[in-house]
């Protein structure tokens, strides 16, 4: 970092500081307070958290993600998503660093500026990682059905990936 942006953090950490004291907050306790409330939540949701990173991985390494793409890519030519991306859709909902490694070598493979690229970076921002933040926050909130949250959630992502693909192709003229 340069400039005026190496001191931004310290001074945002200052100014709430400065704020606490000025209204007689006693700024370590309450510090102390948030950090060990963070920590209690953090246990909580650990066990949702490794759970699911077991299960990624286990996926991954058995190939079942990569069969399941290959078994999309005639339904998303109809629908107008390019079928390089099967992998990215897949992943997702997921997990949000495998994600970005996803995307990062369609990137570097296609282009960035190519159909495959450009799609995959709205894609990459026009969806979530479900299954990590109903796991994270559900857990937080000690919410044990989910009922009705991730197909609605999953129905948003799929949303996000047609607009997306649909976008890519009406704002650059592609197809």
């Amino acid at each position: 970092m340069s400039g005026w942006t190496a001191w931004l953090a310290p001074m945002l950490l200052l100014l709430a500081a400065g704020t606490g004291l000025a209204r007689g907050v006693d700024v370590y306790r309450a510090l102390g307070t948030g950090a060990g409330e963070g920590l209690r939540i953090l246990l909580g949701i650990l066990p949702s958290l490794i759970a699911l990173m077991t299960a990624i991985s286990m996926l991954r390494a058995a190939g079942f993600l990569e069969w399941l793409g290959t078994a999309l890519v005639p339904a998303l030519e109809r629908l107008g998503i390019p079928p390089e991306t099967a992998a990215l859709l897949l992943v997702r909902p997921v997990s949000g660093s495998g994600a970005l490694g996803v995307g990062a070598e369609l990137m570097e493979r296609y282009g960035p500026d190519s159909l495959v690229g450009r799609t995959v970076a709205v894609m990459l921002g026009s969806s979530e990682t479900t299954f990590y933040i109903i796991g994270v926050y559900f857990g937080a909130a000690g919410v044990r059905r989910t009922r009705h949250a991730i197909p609605a959630a999953l129905c948003g992502d799929l949303a996000g990936f047609l607009a997306a693909a649909w976008a890519v192709r009406w704002l650059f003229g592609y197809g």
